[in-house]
């Protein structure tokens, strides 16, 4: 998450925010990573908010997996990644990719 708070002024150019970061940790577990970040990150998060805003809930682990949306500024989603681990998350460079190419796209 650190590197999409060092990109905040290249994504502010193209008109797109972080909104929100979330996490099944505890406050105190989450306060040293939102430290790190401009941005909210809510702690707590549960299975039912996980699965309304459409992140995979994984039963064994009582966790959300990693799950990122890119959404337009009407709230309809461009983009939807998921993984099952670390590996395979959107780095914040292949973000600013995406949203220029949806963005000159129309």
């Amino acid at each position: 998450m650190v590197g999409y708070n060092a990109e905040k002024e290249a994504l502010a150019k193209l008109g797109a925010q972080v909104v929100i970061a979330g996490s099944v940790d505890s406050e105190e577990d989450t306060k040293p990573v939102a430290a790190e970040v401009d941005f909210p990150v809510a702690h707590g998060v549960t299975q039912a908010q996980g699965e309304a805003m459409g992140a995979w809930w994984d039963d064994g682990r009582k966790i959300i997996q990693p799950a990122e949306f890119i959404l337009r500024q009407d709230g309809s989603v461009v983009s939807s990644t998921y993984s099952s681990g670390p590996i395979g998350r959107v780095e914040p460079a292949d973000a600013l990719k995406m949203i220029n190419h949806y963005e000159t796209r129309g």
